[in-house]
């Protein structure tokens, strides 16, 4: 609960904090990682950083946190909190750090804002953040214990069984834990941390989704190659590519994130674009293996049949579901495909289903344009839920 002396300064100081939120936050991660280089190797992503995503990120999340204590002090934004606190746990944040994070991010509004920050602002914003780190703290201490797994070290090896190609740029490597001990429990929808040894010696961590049922032993991930665009092309994902093979082993986080398929009876619909298809694929994996006649409705777009990862698995899940059908959107279709279609993803071609649980992922621009018709066609916010590669740049209202 924020108090209503800190509410009235948090109010007033909103503005300024939010205009200065991204010098802030630049000042904040460029004195911590001198100070503290060693946070660059295995916790932070290195790409991110260079591109300006996680300093958008953090900054986003602070304003979202801040902005939902002032609408209601006494209470905290769930879905924004438990987002962050999956990709926290999914990288080994432990408690401690919160504390370092407060010493560099204090520091950093002080020095941008100057004389602004008065000791009652500054104790205004301490208690916000106290509250945010302490809600985090234990979602992640929950999430650690549910994984069985150690605050801070969730790593195991797993051993690379086949190395499939997908695409040109897409591979999907199929693992099994190298210590032949059960693979830790998963839901479907849900993603893994990869942490490899870059040449430089610096650990780096991506995360990809489990692209299988998440209830075998075998799991599989699919990595794209990403080529940047103004910014470094990915270095994790092209380590995968180019140097592991069968045989290799990769350290794997426990499985964790919130956006995950529920048992429910509702139809289900499944929106896609480019790689965005990977946790798509690992929930319909488990709709066939669990037998499930749940009615879904499969919607891709992607660049053109070839560009398309897992396209043919999807096809064969489909086939294994007598209540699934898909609808491809290809903008070169070549060749005759059926079910697909020529162009960009239209929804207004299909017969979406009024009480539709919706799962969206895929470039943050596609998924936007994606959820307003969505909401215009009358599916409420709520049944909306949707995955973000990398930092969440999005943190769309699902509340309504």
């Amino acid at each position: 609960m924020l108090s209503s002396e800190s509410a009235a300064v948090i109010r007033a100081t909103l503005p300024a904090v939010g205009a200065a939120l991204d010098d802030i936050t630049t000042r904040f991660y460029a004195t911590m990682f001198a100070d503290r280089p060693d946070l660059l190797d295995g916790m932070f992503n290195r790409g991110n950083q260079a591109s300006g995503a996680q300093r958008q990120a953090l900054a986003g999340s602070v304003a979202a946190f801040a902005g939902a204590l002032l609408a209601d002090p006494d209470s905290s934004p769930q879905a924004l909190l438990d987002r962050i606190a999956h990709k926290h746990a999914s990288v080994g944040v432990t408690e401690d750090q919160y504390t370092i994070v407060h010493k560099y991010l204090f520091a950093a509004i002080a020095e941008v804002l100057g004389d602004a920050v008065t000791p009652q602002v500054a104790a205004a914003w301490d208690e916000a953040y106290w509250l945010m780190a302490g809600a985090l703290i234990a979602r992640e201490a929950r999430l650690y214990q549910a994984s069985e797994v150690e605050p801070g070290n969730t790593w195991r090896q797993w051993t690379v069984v086949e190395r499939r190609q997908e695409t040109p740029d897409t591979v999907s490597f199929l693992l099994r834990p190298a210590d032949g001990a059960p693979a830790p429990r998963a839901r479907a929808g849900q993603y893994v941390s990869v942490r490899v040894r870059m040449a430089d010696g610096v650990h780096q961590l991506r995360q990809y989704s489990l692209s299988s049922a998440p209830g075998a032993d075998l799991r599989r991930i699919t990595v794209k190659r990403v080529l940047g665009d103004g910014t470094p092309d990915g270095e994790v994902s092209a380590l995968l590519q180019d140097t592991v093979q069968q045989g290799d082993k990769l350290a794997l986080s426990a499985p964790f994130g919130d956006v995950v398929l529920d048992a429910g009876a509702h139809p289900l619909l499944l929106v896609s674009a480019g790689i965005g298809c990977t946790p798509m694929v690992g929930m319909l994996e488990h709709l066939a293996a669990t037998g499930s006649d749940r009615p879904v409705l499969v919607l891709h777009a992607d660049r053109s049949p070839a560009d398309h990862a897992l396209r043919d698995r999807t096809r064969e899940l489909l086939q294994q579901l007598p209540t699934a059908r898909a609808v491809f959107w290809y903008e070169r279709p070549g060749g005759k495909e059926p079910d697909a279609r020529a162009g960009v993803m239209e929804l207004a071609e299909v017969d979406v289903p009024a009480a539709a649980q919706v799962f969206l992922c895929g470039p943050l621009p596609f998924m936007r344009a994606v959820r307003g018709e969505l909401l215009r066609a009358g599916i409420p916010a709520r049944r909306i839920q949707y995955e973000v590669f990398g930092p969440d740049l999005w943190l769309a209202d699902t509340t309504a």
